[in-house]
């Protein structure tokens, strides 16, 4: 099965350059997205139904803001909007799938461009650590992807030095990720491709991904327990509809 994660930075406009065409072609099983800024009614499904996909979505109350959603060919056993936090859910920050085997949650973790946002990202790390670990109780199979804005090690940043006091390569996020990863969670690509150079997302500015300098903050993270399944990740950089790009995790279930 393959699975993919993708902060699309708007359905919409992500559709306008293409995505349902380059999706019906990838061979994607399951695709989370990220930053939908979009309500269910507000584009086109046909556009994915007709090549197979059922669609489960989590918008944000706000118009235009943030949503995740879950592209699935598989129909799961169950459908979870939210993770039942407030905070979390008027943002419209996680969606869950659950299939026979393991559970998908697309997942889109705030970005810090101010103090106020970025003591809301503190604290929303420190709930969806808790709410998962209640979750892995119960649902010890998880897969989770999505836009963490995060990235973890200097190797995932193109300069760690200029932007070591920078949200998103910020201390604390990184031990956070780290207290994550210890939890029971393998970062899916980096286990598999130890090379530098890997990124998920650039800045619009200053030519960034034409030069590749950018930053690796999105993940397929899955549970140790996943690890004898895994086959292959990858990053597609050469995907474009969006200032980030699709990160892929292939995993067998036969075994």
């Amino acid at each position: 099965m393959r699975i993919a994660t993708y902060n699309v930075n708007g359905i919409r406009a992500a559709i306008k350059k293409g995505f349902d065409n380059w999706l019906a072609s990838s061979n994607i099983d399951v695709i989370c997205l990220q930053e939908i800024k979009a309500n269910e009614d507000q584009f086109d499904h046909s556009l994915f139904a007709k090549n197979g996909y059922n669609l489960y979505i989590n918008s944000a109350d706000k118009a235009g803001y943030s949503g995740v959603a879950i592209f699935s060919k598989i129909i799961p056993n169950h459908i979870e909007q939210g993770c039942g936090i407030n905070e979390i859910d008027v943002e419209g920050r996680v969606i869950r799938l659950d299939f026979d085997s393991f559970s998908v949650i697309s997942i889109y973790f705030p970005s810090g461009t101010n103090p106020l946002r970025q003591s809301y990202k503190m604290d929303f790390l420190e709930m969806f650590f808790n709410y998962i670990e209640v979750l892995k109780k119960t649902l010890p199979n998880l897969i989770i992807s999505g836009d963490f804005n995060i990235c973890h090690q200097s190797i995932d940043i193109h300069n760690p030095e200029r932007n070591k006091n920078t949200s998103g390569f910020l201390p604390e996020e990184r031990s956070w990720l780290t207290k994550f990863l210890n939890s029971g969670f393998v970062d899916s690509f980096r286990y598999l491709n130890k090379t530098p150079h890997n990124y998920s997302w650039w800045t619009y500015r200053a030519n960034a991904r034409s030069r590749n300098l950018g930053w690796r903050i999105d993940y397929n993270m899955i549970s140790e327990t996943l690890l004898p399944k895994l086959k292959n990740a990858s990053i597609l950089s050469e995907v474009k509809h969006s200032d980030h790009c699709p990160v892929t995790l292939e995993i067998d279930e036969s075994k």
